[in-house]
């Protein structure tokens, strides 16, 4: 027999501790969303359950600096300092450009979401706490002016130069779709060999961030004659039959994902990663990965999928280090905890928030867990995980 330490997941539920104080919990919250998932119910909205009254006497060891939230089930932590903090906002997607709407008939807002963006900015200086800020992709439109577009890239750019502390960007399909890698990625600053865009950075030495290239293996962003242009291309009309790759019309499932407007992480990338997750592991770092496209089924509708989000996740469940998988693409957001007690967390977008309303927030970072708070239109969520 072998010890292969405490359990994270029995039977669908997963399960929570804090030794510090004496806590072990419950929640089934991933088998709710598979449920929820089977019988096409995901869209409903949660609501609190009335329960009686009962005293604090009858809950004698948990200590006071814990909480219940009902509306995801799990419990977040009061009182304590978070080892670091950091801010997210995805999906700004600014064009100069009147209000427009998404295939979906979602209404767009291109003017807007620069506010959004300012306001954020504005208040991850205000806190005065925050580490560094995660950008999740698309900070400019698919429908921006071409001759606009590196303008349009370099005045988002600058707003986020307007915070206190390093900017981290990924690429999105709206990125690729203005500009091509050779000019996007030095103005994100994202290093680079051979117009690669996935990387890893360490802000503590017990945390580790790496940043995955959704759209390495892809028809947009590389040239015409590129291999892994050609690779996607070939990719595409194996998988899906219509003339519009951007069209899942006839792809049943998961297969609703193989679009054009996605892409894959590719051989090397992949080997990259299981390479920094031994690392991580032999340095004993819990890791939280970033990807625009997101890599769970139970987070979202497929069609905003990456292409081999399976593959990804073979090699991320090799290894007990990954705790988060954050992401952005779909715009209404989602959070899910996978087989492996992975939490995944999918951003709402800054391009969707109407003058006056918001979607950006901050996460503190605990041994434990991550906390992120949302504002306005981003879902507060605490993603608990064993440490």
């Amino acid at each position: 027999m072998k010890d292969l330490g405490n359990a994270s997941f029995v039977l669908g539920t997963q399960i929570y501790r804090d030794h510090s104080y004496g806590i072990l919990g419950l929640s089934q919250k991933a088998y709710i969303d598979k449920v929820l998932i089977r019988f096409d119910m995901k869209g409903c909205e949660p609501g609190d359950t009335p329960i009686a009254k009962v005293s604090q006497q009858s809950f004698p060891t948990i200590h006071a600096s814990y909480i219940m939230g009902s509306a995801n089930g799990l419990v977040s932590v009061q009182g304590k300092q978070p080892l670091f903090s950091f801010g997210v906002i995805s999906d700004v997607q600014y064009a100069d450009i009147p209000n427009g709407q998404s295939f979906m008939g979602v209404p767009r807002y291109y003017r807007h979401s620069i506010h959004v963006l300012q306001r954020a900015v504005q208040k991850w200086n205000n806190l005065q706490k925050l580490k560094f800020v995660v950008n999740f992709g698309d900070i400019v439109d698919g429908f921006c002016p071409k001759d606009q577009s590196l303008n349009a890239v370099q005045k988002i750019v600058d707003e986020f130069k307007n915070f206190d502390g390093p900017s981290y960007h990924m690429i999105g399909n709206h990125c690729l779709y203005n500009l091509p890698r050779n000019m996007l990625l030095p103005l994100l600053n994202i290093p680079s060999f051979e117009d690669r865009a996935y990387y890893d950075f360490s802000p503590t030495p017990t945390y580790r961030f790496v940043v995955l290239d959704g759209y390495d293996i892809s028809a947009i962003g590389w040239p015409s004659d590129h291999p892994k242009t050609l690779e996607a291309l070939k990719f595409l009309r194996e998988k899906n039959p219509n003339l519009d790759k951007n069209s899942p019309v006839g792809l049943v499932g998961l297969e609703r994902r193989f679009l054009m407007f996605n892409g894959a992480v590719g051989k090397e990338q992949m080997e990259w990663l299981d390479c920094v997750l031994q690392d991580a592991t032999k340095l004993k770092q819990k890791v939280v990965v970033c990807c625009h496209l997101p890599l769970d089924p139970g987070t979202l509708s497929p069609e905003a999928l990456l292409w081999n989000y399976d593959e990804v996740m073979d090699v991320i469940h090799k290894y007990n280090c990954v705790k988060v998988c954050l992401s952005g693409h779909d715009h209404k957001g989602g959070h899910s905890i996978d087989s492996h007690g992975i939490h995944h967390r999918v951003l709402e977008a800054a391009l969707e928030c109407p003058p006056g309303s918001d979607a950006f927030g901050y996460i503190d970072v605990y041994d434990d867990r991550l906390t992120l708070s949302g504002t306005d239109r981003m879902e507060s969520t605490d993603m608990i995980f064993n440490p």
